[in-house]
C-alpha cells in the first residue's frame, strides 16, 4: 500500500531568539538556518522515514528545485510536484530557548496546485490506499471527496486551523488528527467534541502531555516521553508522518501512537524541520 500527500512544500527561515518576539520588539537572533519544510513536506518525509511508500502531491515556484530534490533524496516520489508561476512558499519561524515556536506563512505555490495534477497522481492511487491532506494548500475537498469516492482511506491534519474548511472535508474522512486547542476550536464551530464526529479514528495530539486517540474501542490516552526540547517546529508533523506509516503497514492504532510519540519526542530533541525527521532505526533506538 502507500500514502498519498497532497501537502504544502517550504522554505523554512528559523531565527533562534531569546524569546518569541512581542508587537513593536526588535530582536537580535542567536542564529539563522534555511531548512526544507510545510507540514505536508514535514509529513511526507517522516512517513517515507517509518518505512513507508509516499507519493507527494505538490507544487513550487521556478525558484523550488533544490526543496523537489531534497525530498526526492529523502525518498519520497516527487513525480506530481509540478512547478507553477507562483514563488516557493516561505515560513518565517522564530524558535526561543525554551524550544517554543512561532510560524508567519507567506503565500505561494501551495495554493496554485493545478487540479489536473492531483487528478494524474490519483489515478495512479490503489483501494485502501492513504490519501492524506492538510490545511497549507488548495483543492482539499476536491481531494477529499475524490480520495473517498475511489476508496481511499482519508485522513486530515486540521492545521493551521479554519472551521469553515475543516467542517467541508468532515463527510469524507476516515482519519482526523489536530491538537488540543484545535480541537477546541472545532466543537465550537460545531457542536460536537472527538467522540461524537463521525469519524473512524481521531487523534488529540496534547503535547508534553502526550495524546488521545477516540476510536471504536472508545477513548485512550498515551502518556508523552519526558526529553528536554530544543525546538519543537515539526513535531507534530513527524507525529502524524509516523502514525500514518504505521497504520499503512498494519500496524494496530495503539502500537502506531506509540512508535510516533517516540519519534516525534525524538524530533524536539533537534534543530531544523523536515531534514532532521528521525528515521525508523534511529526511533527504535531511541532510549530517552
Amino acid at each position: 500500500m502507500a500514502i498519498w500527500n497532497l501537502g504544502s512544500i517550504n522554505a523554512d527561515l528559523v531565527y533562534t531568539v531569546p524569546h518569541i518576539p512581542v508587537a513593536g520588539e526588535t530582536l537580535s537572533a542567536t542564529a539563522f538556518d534555511t531548512f526544507l519544510g510545510g507540514k505536508g513536506t514535514n509529513m511526507s518525509v517522516a512517513a517515507a522515514r517509518a518505512a513507508a511508500t509516499v507519493h507527494h502531491i505538490g507544487a513550487v515556484g521556478a525558484d523550488g528545485a533544490w526543496a523537489v530534490q531534497r525530498l526526492m533524496e529523502y525518498g519520497v516520489d516527487t513525480r506530481f510536484i509540478t512547478q507553477v508561476d507562483a514563488p516557493t512558499t516561505q515560513a518565517l519561524i522564530f524558535v526561543d530557548s525554551e524550544g517554543e515556536n512561532m510560524i508567519v506563512l507567506a503565500p505561494g505555490a501551495n495554493g496554485e496546485i493545478p487540479q489536473a495534477t492531483l487528478q494524474s497522481a490519483l489515478s495512479e492511487a490503489q483501494t485502501e490506499d492513504w490519501l492524506i491532506i492538510q490545511n497549507e494548500t488548495n483543492l482539499q475537498r476536491t481531494a477529499a471527496k475524490l480520495g473517498h469516492d475511489m476508496g481511499l482511506r482519508v485522513g486530515y491534519a486540521a492545521a493551521p486551523f479554519d472551521a469553515d474548511r475543516v467542517q467541508a472535508v468532515l463527510p469524507f474522512l476516515d482519519f482526523l488528527i489536530l491538537n488540543e486547542v484545535e480541537a477546541r476550536q472545532l466543537k465550537d464551530a460545531t457542536g460536537k467534541s472527538p467522540d461524537q464526529l463521525e469519524i473512524e479514528d481521531v487523534i488529540v495530539t496534547l503535547g508534553a502531555n502526550g495524546a488521545d486517540w477516540f476510536g471504536d474501542s472508545g477513548h485512550q490516552h498515551f502518556d508523552a516521553i519526558k526529553v528536554d526540547p530544543v525546538d519543537t517546529t515539526g513535531a507534530g508533523d513527524t507525529f502524524t508522518g509516523y502514525v500514518l506509516a504505521g497504520l499503512d503497514r498494519g500496524m494496530p492504532m495503539p502500537q502506531a501512537i506509540a512508535q510516533a510519540i517516540r519519534a516525534g519526542a525524538l524530533m524536539v530533541t533537534r534543530h531544523g524541520t523536515a531534514d532532521v525527521i528521525p528515521d525508523l532505526s534511529e526511533v527504535q533506538k531511541f532510549r530517552p
